[in-house]
């Protein structure tokens, strides 16, 4: 790098991350770039995750521990956290405590930030369990119009932001913002991207770089599958940004195909047998978009189905009347 050292803020909001914290602290403390300050939020866990970062503090001062007075959201927990980060920070790399950093993610992610200061988020290639994720950019380039990776985004050509872990983020847009995360928003950290893709460019590294853990205590696992809470997130972020990014004829065109899968889903689900608080949440969700909760094309789909995996459909029918006997 032929600029001087910026400071790095890397932050981990965790709850009860005894499993994995260590390995993430480590990776961390590992990056071959050291010129960073790292944060540990601790949200009220009741296991071993304050006394394991109590240890990795004294060994290394550049970590600096908080924790919160009552248990808390983890929108909440990441909007403390980041209004934690130094004023001389200028990039912030979030690492969630089940995750970890291959050792040159930060600097490799910095290099590229520093020679495109109209650069607001930088990404890479992450493993996601056993999977290579947030491929399609064209290899040969690292710089892209935040408004045109918005609008692959909402085409669906790529998807670079499978997680936060995987991304960073300039400083200053952070502290722009009072909290940085809508909290109101299920999924606030895809909400605030779309917010910056507005304004700024995105950088991406052609390295895997990040490291998300799979596994059923994860918050999507626990939280998200259960009420299907990505796909109504999915529309309800084209919904609100769509109009930004996309013309008239492709918002349309992708709102229907949203539609289409979003009902193709709820069908499936029908079939499941899926909680009273399941369908409430989905019906609540479309109220909230301005797209009433349709009953017809609900049974147009399931209808669909019938007829075209009768067998099936009528096996998981018939298990799910047996289920409520």
């Amino acid at each position: 790098m032929s600029q001087s050292q910026p400071l790095i803020s890397v932050v981990t909001p965790v709850y009860n991350g005894e499993a994995y914290l260590a390995e993430c602290i480590e990776s961390v403390l590992a990056q071959t770039y050291t010129n960073f300050e790292y944060i540990i939020v601790n949200n009220c866990s009741t296991d071993r995750t304050l006394e394991i970062a109590e240890q990795y503090r004294e060994k290394d001062s550049r970590i600096v521990i908080y924790n919160t007075e009552e248990l808390i959201s983890a929108l909440e927990n990441h909007n403390i956290i980041l209004s934690k980060i130094s004023a001389e920070s200028q990039y912030c790399k979030i690492v969630h405590a089940d995750d970890w950093l291959y050792p040159e993610c930060i600097q490799s992610m910095l290099e590229l930030a520093l020679d495109h200061p109209n650069i607001g988020i930088i990404g890479s290639y992450s493993i996601f369990g056993k999977k290579i994720k947030c491929g399609g950019l064209p290899f040969e380039e690292n710089v892209f119009p935040g408004r045109e990776i918005g609008r692959l985004c909402f085409l669906g050509t790529i998807y670079p932001f499978i997680s936060p872990t995987s991304t960073m983020i300039r400083s200053d847009l952070i502290r722009k913002r009072e909290k940085f995360y809508g909290e109101d928003h299920l999924h606030g950290d895809l909400d605030a991207m779309y917010q910056i893709l507005q304004e700024s460019d995105f950088g991406f590294v052609h390295q895997v770089l990040t490291y998300i853990r799979v596994h059923a205590g994860s918050a999507t696992a626990t939280k998200a599958k259960p009420l299907n809470t990505i796909i109504w997130s999915n529309l309800c972020l084209l919904v609100q940004y769509g109009h930004n990014f996309l013309d008239e004829q492709e918002f349309n065109i992708r709102l229907n195909a949203r539609l289409r899968k979003y009902y193709k889903l709820l069908a499936e689900c029908f079939f499941e047998g899926r909680s009273q608080e399941f369908w409430d949440f989905h019906k609540t969700g479309m109220a909230q978009l301005g797209y009433p909760f349709s009953y017809r094309l609900l049974a147009g789909r399931i209808v669909k189905m019938l007829a075209c995996k009768p067998a099936l459909s009528l096996k998981r029918l018939i298990s799910r009347i047996w289920a409520r006997r």
